[in-house]
């Protein structure tokens, strides 16, 4: 799914997009925006979602416009951030795989702002580490992760709002599965950064 360039990884437009869509987890999600949402009116819920999938896109879309600036003001290494990078994906990864039973006791007596659907359920810690290593990297193909950002976002949206048929479609057991693959594949592709990083790293000494 990576191609591989040197000791850096080469990632692609639609390599771009499945990563991030690994990462925001849209079908994962499903359970804490359907508990989030609970007591909020049925015929409100879809203007809700849209507005939190905007919200961590705009955040998102920002994070990728001054990552450049943010890494020189905390001098901070591609390098540094790759390996960053890896760590946060493994533990959202193994949080995917073995997700804490008391994840979905959360409860939103109020409509949810902000917190905890577009952050940090979308746009958490390590979709803002993506954006910025995608912008590190490759700065000249910004609107081309502008567009990845974009597809994710729109899936996302697309899913959450179809959430309750999903569920009534597949049950919970069939979307906790497919959320329990894309952790796994998300493991692979963490270790695979971080082995290249730690190359990279023995590479410079």
């Amino acid at each position: 799914m990576l191609r591989q360039a040197g000791n850096t990884m080469n990632y692609t437009f639609v390599t771009a997009t499945i990563l991030l869509l690994l990462i925001t987890d849209p079908l994962g999600n499903i359970p804490l925006f359907a508990n989030a949402l609970r007591h909020v009116p049925p015929e409100r819920r879809p203007r809700v979602i849209l507005r939190e999938v905007l919200i961590a896109f705009v955040l998102l879309l920002a994070f990728m416009f001054v990552g450049d600036g943010f890494l020189r003001v905390m001098n901070l290494s591609e390098l540094s951030l790759q390996i960053a990078g890896a760590v946060i994906l493994f533990l959202i990864a193994l949080r995917m795989i073995f997700p804490s039973p008391t994840a979905d006791a959360i409860e939103a007596p109020r409509e949810p702002l902000i917190v905890p659907l577009a952050i940090p359920a979308l746009a958490g810690p390590s979709a803002l580490a993506t954006v910025l290593l995608l912008v590190s990297q490759a700065p000249e193909r910004r609107m081309e992760w502008v567009a990845a950002l974009s597809v994710t976002m729109a899936v996302c949206a697309i899913v959450l709002l179809l959430a309750e048929r999903i569920q009534r479609l597949v049950g919970d057991s069939v979307v906790m599965a497919f959320e329990r693959l894309m952790g796994l594949i998300l493991v692979a592709i963490s270790v695979e950064m971080l082995l290249r990083g730690i190359k990279l790293f023995a590479g410079q000494l």
